[in-house]
């Protein structure tokens, strides 16, 4: 009984850690935002803002055929961790 509380408890606590360590990377190994500007536009993105939001970068931009998007991406590998998009 006490290993099965030990471990609700160790679960309880640390479960929230992880949920959120999408971008928990130390900013010393962060890419220039320069260089997620350059990945997107070779994609036929048309940058319109970059941005730090919770510790990811946050793009603002059209794509190739003039559709909003919002996507977050890591800052060390550059991968997108979600995206959103507006049709209208």
């Amino acid at each position: 009984m006490k290993t099965l509380i030990l471990t609700a408890l160790v679960l309880a606590v640390a479960g929230p850690a992880f949920a959120d360590d999408t971008c928990n990377v130390p900013t010393d190994q962060w890419q220039p935002r320069e260089a997620l500007q350059k990945k997107l536009e070779s994609q036929g993105w048309k940058v319109r803002s970059i941005k730090t939001e919770n510790g990811c970068y946050e793009a603002k931009a059209l794509d190739a055929n003039g559709k909003r998007l919002e996507a977050v991406f890591n800052p060390k590998t550059l991968e997108s961790v979600g995206a959103d998009s507006d049709d209208g």
